[in-house]
């Protein structure tokens, strides 16, 4: 009998798994943070445009990376089965194939700044192993292969390739990806040294956040106003996030500048510290969203560092690259003004979490983070915006991203039943580097009326509000706008996030219960 095309298909995409897994325990090995179809994630989320992004982000949330690597891996998967059937009848077409995803990889690797040879090593890996693989498989399948015409052969002759061999071989390759994956696991322990190095590192003058009185309105169901490490909102472009051991972290100042700078972090931890509540908020929080909050942040501020590297008359920008080589475009002014931007070191009295940027992040309250806050960030180049682009201004977002006025509902939720009467209505508004002076809730159309606010210790964080409304019984509208410190009122007017943050009232829908 002739061999299924199935088994053939099956043989390809063993191959294709058993190089996959030998590439990514290369990548271990050889302290390469990205394994080719990480490089190849980060790079498809590189040329995705910005509307898909901002898709992606209200819809999956957190596991709107996950989603990319397992879609890559089953178009992987059904590449491989395919290839493995092509090699039954034509063997150059299957090794183009392979060698088509090899370049792929190639160039996902060649686009990352500073890319070394040793970075190529498991891509070059991998390809061998799928090459290698599939002839192996592909000898003992057309051993079996064999058509017995009638009398051609003594009955009792076996072939010298037998199923039994086929499936041994199968095995032992499925077995070997399994091996392969295993000690990728077990060496790539970067994370793990890095978190040892956090673990027991003592910042000295960082200290334990003490919330300030009166901050909180005492509702239940009011999101907290510090928000736990745990529950920070997270968005970043790294699949595999850098781990830097702060012995081997450094910052380098340099552009339009009288004289660059290079700072280790012993360098860093050596100067004055400062230490504030800072609230951040993200471009792509829609109307109502919960990718904001508040933190209790220490670091070095900016304004000293880049007055002693001396900025070239006509600078206005800076450019920020992080360790994984994301950018931003960060006006110059912003960091050298009174604010209080700086180079964090720590958050909520812990030094950074690797999530957040550890061993070091910029903070620069009043923007939102794509034009400010550079997680894992190892260079500054003092510039113009006319000389720079930015990995979200090339996907369509404004060039400076001034934080926009914003109020949310808290309590009731939207479409809850509320007792008839009087119904407390609470939550939050923010507008860092300005602050709120008023914030007003609204029922079905009605007047605005006048809400209570819980103290702050800046303007650069949010403030908790709380107001009573008396609902009828039957269905309503609750809307809540605020009021900045310079009289400015949110605006009503409806805007998407794209280009430079969403605006409008958030309103929720409750139905009052006799």
């Amino acid at each position: 009998m002739r061999t299924s095309r199935a088994w053939w298909a099956l043989s390809g995409l063993v191959a294709g798994l058993l190089g996959l897994a030998t590439s990514y325990a290369a990548a271990a090995l050889l302290h390469v943070r990205e394994a080719p179809v990480v490089a190849v994630a980060e790079g498809i989320t590189a040329l995705t445009p910005g509307s898909v992004v901002k898709w992606a982000i209200n819809t999956f949330d957190r596991d709107d990376k996950k989603i990319l690597v397992l879609g890559i891996l089953f178009f992987l998967a059904v590449a491989f089965a395919l290839l493995g059937r092509l090699a039954r009848r034509r063997w150059w077409l299957a090794v183009t194939g392979y060698v088509a995803l090899a370049v792929v990889a190639v160039v996902a690797v060649a686009t990352k700044p500073t890319p070394s040879p040793i970075d190529f090593v498991p891509i070059v890996v991998g390809l061998l192993v799928w090459v290698v693989t599939l002839a192996v498989l592909a000898e003992w399948l057309r051993g079996w292969e064999v058509v017995e015409d009638e009398g051609d052969e003594d009955p009792g002759t076996e072939p010298a390739h037998t199923r039994r061999h086929f499936f041994v071989a199968i095995g032992g390759a499925a077995a070997l990806a399994a091996a392969a994956g295993l000690v990728g696991r077990i060496a790539g322990n970067a994370r793990r040294r890095a978190e040892e190095s956090r673990r027991l590192l003592r910042i000295e003058g960082v200290t334990a956040p003490a919330v300030p009185a009166g901050v909180g309105v005492g509702v239940d169901g009011v999101v907290p106003w510090q928000t736990p490490n745990e529950d920070f909102y997270l968005i970043d472009t790294a699949f595999i996030k850098p781990t830097i051991a702060p012995a081997d972290w450094q910052l380098r100042i340099h552009g339009m500048v009288e004289r660059e700078i290079t700072l280790t972090y012993r360098d860093l931890l050596d100067r004055e510290l400062t230490q504030d509540w800072i609230t951040l908020n993200c471009v792509s929080n829609p109307v109502g969203g919960n990718l904001v909050g508040n933190a209790w942040w220490s670091g070095v501020r900016l304004a000293a560092l880049l007055a002693e590297a001396g900025p070239a008359q006509g600078a206005d920008a800076v450019l920020q690259t992080s360790e994984d080589g994301w950018t931003c475009g960060t006006p110059l002014a912003a960091l050298m003004d009174e604010r209080n931007a700086m180079l964090a070191v720590a958050m909520n009295g812990e030094p950074l979490p690797i999530e957040h940027g550890f061993p070091v992040r910029t903070i620069v309250p009043g923007l939102y983070g794509y034009v400010s806050a550079t997680k894992w960030v190892v260079d500054l180049e003092v510039t113009t915006f006319d000389d720079i682009t930015a990995y979200w201004t090339d996907k369509g977002w404004a060039e400076q991203g001034p934080v926009k006025i914003a109020s949310r509902i808290d309590v009731p939720r939207n479409n809850a039943e509320v007792p008839a009467g009087e119904v407390v209505c609470a939550g939050s508004a923010w507008l860092q580097h300005t602050g709120i002076s008023r914030v007003q809730v609204q029922v079905d159309g009605g007047g605005w009326e006048d809400a209570e606010l819980a103290s702050t210790p800046n303007v650069d964080t949010w403030v908790q509000w709380r107001a009573s409304v008396r609902l009828e019984e039957g269905d309503h509208q609750i809307r809540v706008r605020a009021v900045d410190n310079d009289g400015s009122t949110q605006t009503g007017v409806v805007a998407d996030v794209l280009p430079d943050g969403a605006t409008g009232w958030h309103t929720v829908s409750v139905s009052a219960k006799a």
